[in-house]
């Protein structure tokens, strides 16, 4: 089954996200739990749960994936700030349990200046110890593909290889490929070609089957420009022909496919996007 859908607004409640994404009609949505640029949110209530679970089973959502706040950094060489960082993942995956979604999307880090192998080990001992913490939540960490800008950890796939070998319960780790990123970190998408030896190496060093979440986004900035920011699907730099290829691409018929592309003051530019995505699937 096609899992298609795109990064909803919790604004109201995170109750609110399943009404948001039944209006688009998504099979798939990925959503924060809390504001994004905050360490601590209020409580889920039971009330706000309840309303959440039950409108998820009424609607055609079949996969729903929690993004982590962009302020958690568990690569970062200040301790205090990745204490921090590990205090409030473990946070967000409660919430996660309380809502029962299975999988939280992270960026894996930013060295800061203390070196990628540094960095890397840094997020397998935080990680490490989140798991341990969180053992039996059936709450799982998808670690994100990183477009490399700044010092930020996770734009080579060997970097999330090294990171789950590292990881003692590493069952509890997964991943998510954003296709802006990875373009803007040098693998070269754009035609079917391309796009079968970047997935060929993705397969190789991390394996399909970790593989939980696609976020689909085209790219503002050319290949390797290093820098993340998405564009609408076929406006950017990798265009609609690399979409068309990963739509029809039948090893992904169960993964979510999430876009995360420019929004608007609605949700109108949400629907010209997967509708764009949409039309490209060949039955």
């Amino acid at each position: 089954m096609m899992l298609l859908g795109a990064h909803i607004s919790i604004a109201g409640g995170v109750d609110k996200a399943i009404e948001r994404g039944m209006s688009l009609s998504c099979t798939a949505i990925q959503l924060f739990t809390k504001n994004s640029n905050q360490w601590i949110g209020k409580p889920v209530t039971g009330e706000e749960a309840g309303r959440f679970k039950e409108l998820r089973k009424k609607s055609g959502i079949r996969q729903v994936i929690a993004h982590d706040s962009y302020l958690i950094n568990l690569a970062s060489g200040d301790h205090e700030l990745r204490k921090r960082s590990i205090d409030a993942l473990i946070s967000e995956m409660e919430r996660c349990r309380i809502l029962e979604i299975p999988y939280i999307v992270i960026h894996p880090g930013a060295h800061t200046g203390i070196g990628e192998d540094e960095g890397i080990k840094n997020i397998i001992s935080s990680l490490d110890i989140i798991c341990d913490k969180t053992d039996g939540w059936g709450v799982d960490i998808a670690l994100e593909t990183t477009a490399g800008q700044g010092t930020n950890i996770g734009y080579r796939f060997e970097h999330l290889s090294r990171i789950i070998s590292g990881v003692k319960h590493n069952h509890r780790i997964t991943t998510c490929i954003d296709t802006c990123h990875i373009f803007a970190a040098g693998y070269d998408i754009r035609t079917p070609e391309g796009y079968e030896i970047v997935i060929d190496e993705f397969n190789r060093l991390l394996g399909l089957d970790r593989l939980v979440c696609i976020h689909l986004n085209d790219s503002k900035n050319v290949l390797e420009s290093r820098v993340d920011r998405h564009e609408h699907i076929g406006k950017g730099f990798i265009g609609k022909e690399s979409f068309r290829t990963i739509m029809n691409d039948r090893r992904f018929n169960n993964i979510a496919m999430i876009i995360e592309t420019p929004k608007g003051p609605d949700m109108s530019e949400d629907k010209i996007n997967l509708r764009c995505l949409r039309r490209m699937i060949v039955l």
